[in-house]
């Protein structure tokens, strides 16, 4: 059952007709099996993987401008508390909007956080104005993200170019 979590997870519109056909169940079962990960939440949600800086360039081509975001790693040190540690400070950083991902780490820091704005000048404002006057934040790092060759598996580079002269009969 791994096996169909593992094939949604690398893409999630395969049909449940397919990845039947894959891990040799019945069509049946996988529907359950799915229905029952989404009802008690193990499948979260269905995503796309978009390689943004691609569709900017397509939209620029079009003589249009596009919607860049902003990407920024931000290291968080906190002051743990009794009883909780550092689960309630990223609890509350968490429900930002700003905030895509935030993970207890080991290291320098305790929280790395992955933030997008639609400026530096935004995530710099998300950093001073929210992020570092929750209590018991001690300090933050911010780390922007210049560019993006690979991110949830799926790498960004261009193909390189087929130089194999054609075959012909």
């Amino acid at each position: 059952m791994r096996e169909i979590l593992e094939l949604l997870e690398r893409d999630a519109t395969l049909s449940h007709d397919t990845i039947a056909t894959m891990v040799g169940l019945s069509v049946e079962d996988v529907d359950a099996a799915v229905a029952e990960w989404t009802r008690t939440g193990v499948i979260r949600r269905h995503k796309a993987v978009v390689n943004w800086a691609a569709y900017d360039r397509a939209v620029d081509e079009d003589g249009r401008r596009g919607d860049s975001e902003v990407t920024a790693f931000i290291d968080v040190s906190v002051a743990p508390a009794r009883g909780v540690g550092f689960d309630d400070v990223a609890a509350r950083i968490s429900r930002f909007d700003e905030v895509r991902d935030c993970y207890l780490v080991s290291g320098g820091h305790d929280l790395r956080c992955t933030v997008v704005g639609r400026t530096i000048h935004a995530v710099s404002d998300f950093v001073s104005q929210k992020l570092s006057t929750i209590d018991r934040v001690q300090s933050t790092a911010t780390h922007f993200v210049l560019a993006t060759h690979k991110r949830d598996g799926d790498t960004f580079a261009d193909p390189e170019p087929d130089h194999r002269l054609p075959v012909t009969p």
